[in-house]
């Protein structure tokens, strides 16, 4: 991967809907020579896919919070890991090292709904504890892959 693949790739970032055309005239490529290392950014695996990014507040989840999840013995991480999947709340989910064994970034409309997901996950099958961290403010999301500018 080269400056021209990053400068394509924070291009795509900041706006997905972008034609190979105008991506072409950014980076001083052709349309077809964008659309080749596009697809060889694809085929690598390095663009997954493309989304919209929608502002959790207007769907009405006011509430972030990160928890930490930590097992019981001899609790099969993959199996909590395909409970937790199925709680709609939960917008990420990793498997870490430290004292949890997960940390999920989850999405509430206020802190009841907050609190009920809390008891739904403290009942959860091979859970033995949460911590939750309430967010207050998101400063900055999503920078994988953002070129590094000067400060």
């Amino acid at each position: 991967m080269d400056a021209v693949d990053r400068q394509l790739i924070q291009a795509l970032r900041e706006n997905g809907r972008a034609s190979y055309a105008e991506l072409g005239r950014l980076v001083g490529l052709s349309g077809p020579s964008v659309t080749d290392r596009i697809n060889r950014l694809e085929s690598a695996g390095v663009i997954t896919g493309y989304r919209a990014t929608v502002d959790a507040r207007s769907l009405g989840l006011g509430v972030t919070a990160l928890i930490g999840i930590q097992l019981s013995d001899a609790t099969d991480h993959e199996d909590v890991a395909g409970r937790l999947r199925s709680l709609t709340e939960v917008e990420d989910c990793w498997f870490i090292a430290g004292d949890d064994s997960f940390m999920l970034k989850v999405r509430a409309s206020d802190v009841d709904a907050l609190e009920t997901l809390i008891q739904r996950l403290s009942g959860t099958k091979g859970v033995s504890r949460t911590r939750t961290t309430v967010v207050l403010s998101t400063k900055w999301e999503n920078r994988v892959g953002e070129l590094p500018q000067e400060v």
